[in-house]
Parts: structure tokens; C-alpha cells; sequence
């Protein structure tokens, strides 16, 4: 594992990590009957997932053209923390719907 391929592979951990966070945080304003904060928390959630992705398109181009992308724990892990992070967005988005419907 060099140096560049970390640079993209981090950075998958944290935009993947902080879209959760702001996943969980746009489900409890909406729990707390705050809508403005949760939507402005769940776009930041997909801001931070958009940045993630970039850093993946860029694993998958180099892939595409034949260069070696080494498979190492650490790109596993980074792929745990992307895809957990969308799924986490996902859900908020449901939960939030249901809380709107709920405080009505």
C-alpha cells in the first residue's frame, strides 16, 4: 500500500464515517420536531457521500485502465465505512418521512 493510494482510501473512511454522523443527527432533529435541521443535516450527508465517491471513481478508473489497485484491509475497511454510510442515509430519509407524518 503507497502513500497515493492512502490519500484516496482515508478519505473514504472519513466522508464515509462523517455521512453517518450526519445521518444520525438529521434523524434526531426530526425526532426532536426540527425539519430545517434535519434536511440541512442529510445534505450534508450526501455532500460528504459525493466526496467519498469521487475518491472510489477514482479506484475504479485506475482499475478500468489496467493499473494495479492493490485489495488491502484497509480499502475493505474504507468500503465498510462508504457503504454503511449510505445506508445510513437511506434510513434517515425513511425515518425522517415517518417522523413528518407522525408530528403531522
Amino acid at each position: 500500500m503507497n502513500d497515493e493510494q492512502m490519500a484516496v482510501i482515508m478519505p473514504l473512511i472519513m466522508y464515509g464515517g462523517e455521512a453517518k454522523s450526519s445521518a444520525i443527527e438529521a434523524i434526531q432533529a426530526a425526532k426532536a420536531g426540527d425539519f430545517t435541521k434535519a434536511d440541512s443535516a442529510i445534505q450534508a450527508a450526501n455532500e460528504a457521500i459525493v466526496k467519498a465517491h469521487h475518491g472510489q471513481t477514482e479506484l475504479l478508473t485506475k482499475a478500468a485502465n489496467g493499473e494495479a489497485v492493490d485489495v488491502s484491509i484497509y480499502m475493505v475497511h474504507a468500503q465498510d465505512h462508504l457503504m454503511t454510510g449510505i445506508a445510513f442515509v437511506d434510513l434517515a430519509k425513511e425515518i425522517i418521512a415517518l417522523y413528518q407524518v407522525i408530528q403531522g
